[in-house]
């Protein structure tokens, strides 16, 4: 239960996000969540597709040779689910699966990575809900046992989320309706970009507007032992600057502002979002981390690690519609416990 203080500082917090993200709570998009069963995590994105992914034992030691296991399956009823596997290799291979010591199914694996499709991927998902022990073997070599603990509470979830329970396209929550009962997958949102100038500079920042932009945007102090800020065309009179505020071992912190206006009187305003990044939750101003900017694509990116080995964090992409940012892709891995393929839990369409 949120106390009377909590509510009101929630309550200020969410309108000054909306003021620089110029969108109703109504309007903005909302990215799905995720859950955790034991040794796995969950997540579904607005299209309610969902994928499930093995985690480290809670407490285990990172191993020398990590592989990571996942179940990913599209809404709708045609969808069908599949199951991949990751891990640091070179070259071309079969991988098998093994639950309980019975071979499932296989598939080739190229640079560590395999994707198992079809009614192998299917058998191999409800085995592997239903079972103790999960080995991946090249051959005779061993070469990870991933956790199957919360595996099936995971495929639970996904059954339910996807209006599958009950159905017989079901992985757990089998029923004896058909594929007919099945909802549909929602409609994507449409981005619509609006295409930026790909050459020419911006005219270098005079030393009276790094002033006031460090006092803008509050990172003075942080300006001073960094890079200067990067500066980017959005169109013949707009300009995106992202201002370094701060930076750790893996992690480069930046605010980004618009300026407008001639060089040397450009005026600035907080870079408009219709969904925060992962860092502004309690801030006043938009805080974007390992910022990277592709002007043929018009797209905006933050990337937070929540430690160096990236098992764990958050991205968003953003597109520039001529206004704003308008988010187009969201990933989350909420459990820093082995897993470097994050989650995705957003996704939208972009036309031109």
């Amino acid at each position: 239960m949120v106390n009377a203080m909590g509510a009101k500082t929630f309550l200020a917090v969410a309108l000054a996000t909306l003021s620089w993200t110029g969108v109703s709570a109504a309007q903005a998009p909302t990215p799905g969540t995720l859950e955790t069963y034991k040794d796995w995590t969950i997540g579904c994105d607005n299209r309610n597709r969902c994928e499930a992914v093995a985690l480290l034992p809670e407490g285990g030691a990172w191993p020398d040779n990590p592989v990571m296991v996942g179940i990913v399956r599209d809404a709708g009823p045609e969808a069908e689910a599949q199951v991949w596997t990751s891990r640091d290799a070179k070259g071309a291979g079969e991988v098998g699966f093994f639950v309980d010591g019975r071979r499932i199914a296989a598939a080739q694996s190229r640079d560590g990575d395999a994707t198992v499709r079809g009614p192998q991927a299917a058998a191999l998902a409800i085995a592997m809900a239903r079972g103790s022990q999960l080995e991946l073997r090249a051959g005779n070599r061993l070469l990870g046992r991933p956790s199957l603990a919360g595996s099936g509470a995971a495929l639970r979830y996904m059954d339910a989320r996807q209006g599958r329970a009950g159905t017989s396209t079901a992985l757990v929550a089998t029923g004896p309706l058909g594929a007919l009962a099945v909802r549909p997958a929602p409609a994507a949102p449409v981005v619509k970009r609006a295409p930026v100038p790909t050459s020419g500079t911006p005219v270098t920042l005079w030393r009276e507007e790094l002033t006031a932009l460090g006092k803008f945007t509050g990172c003075a102090q942080e300006m001073r032992a960094a890079q200067p800020p990067e500066l980017h065309r959005l169109s013949k009179n707009e300009t995106l600057i992202l201002v370094p505020c701060g930076s750790g071992a893996y992690n480069v912190t930046t605010v980004p502002v618009v300026a407008t206006g001639i060089a040397g009187r450009r005026a600035f305003h907080f870079a408009g979002f219709d969904y925060k990044p992962g860092w502004s939750a309690e801030e006043a101003k938009p805080m974007l981390v390992n910022a990277g900017w592709v002007p043929e694509k018009s797209e905006l990116s933050s990337f937070a690690k929540g430690r160096g080995i990236g098992d764990c964090g958050g991205s968003e992409t953003y597109v520039w519609d001529g206004k704003r940012f308008r988010l187009t892709e969201a990933t989350s891995m909420g459990e820093c416990r082995g897993a470097w393929h994050w989650i995705r839990t957003w996704s939208a369409r972009v036309s031109d």
